[in-house]
């Protein structure tokens, strides 16, 4: 069926509230991504990160258009994606928190960089060390197209997950 389908073209769209309850069983990695440079360190809690294809190695970040991370880490160019382990529960949440912001959300864990100069965490199951390519406003959001520069590994680290409004862990 075409898009240009007038039926489909009056077809009402499905309320925010009913379409957020649908998402909430997609189960998703939850990931940071983090960001340095001339506008300065940013990051917030993701779990709307997905591969584009493998060549050239491109993935892509849901973003708040309104999120205070946002508009520094656009501006920046670069970005880390640290995909969490279990273990890191409290920083995802210290960094999903709208009432906690700036540079404490960095202390209390450790810190590298890789490529882009983005803060890679310690201790992720994998870090995606970026170069933003592209950015579409769609809605509320900014979809971050990617170039993977660099990744790193640590397999054997447990993910943590984020299903049915809860972290869950995948043994």
């Amino acid at each position: 069926m075409s898009t240009k389908d007038p039926a489909v073209a009056r077809a009402p769209t499905i309320t925010a509230v009913r379409y957020r309850s649908g998402m909430a069983h997609l189960a998703a990695a939850v990931n940071l991504v983090t960001s340095d440079g001339p506008a300065g360190r940013a990051g917030f809690t993701a779990s709307a990160v997905t591969s584009v294809t493998d060549d050239p190695a491109t993935l892509l970040v849901c973003a708040k258009r309104k999120g205070a991370a946002t508009p520094r880490i656009v501006a920046n160019g670069v970005l880390c994606v640290n995909v969490l382990a279990a273990e890191h529960r409290e920083l995802s949440a210290l960094f999903g928190s709208s009432t906690q912001g700036g540079e404490d959300r960095f202390e209390g864990a450790g810190w590298s960089r890789l490529m882009t100069g983005s803060p890679a965490l310690h201790g992720a199951v994998a870090v995606f060390d970026c170069r933003i390519a592209n950015v579409l406003d769609i809605g509320t959001h900014s979809v971050l197209f990617c170039e993977v520069l660099d990744v790193v590994e640590e397999p054997e680290r447990t993910p943590l997950m984020y299903f049915r409004r809860a972290y869950r862990v995948i043994e």
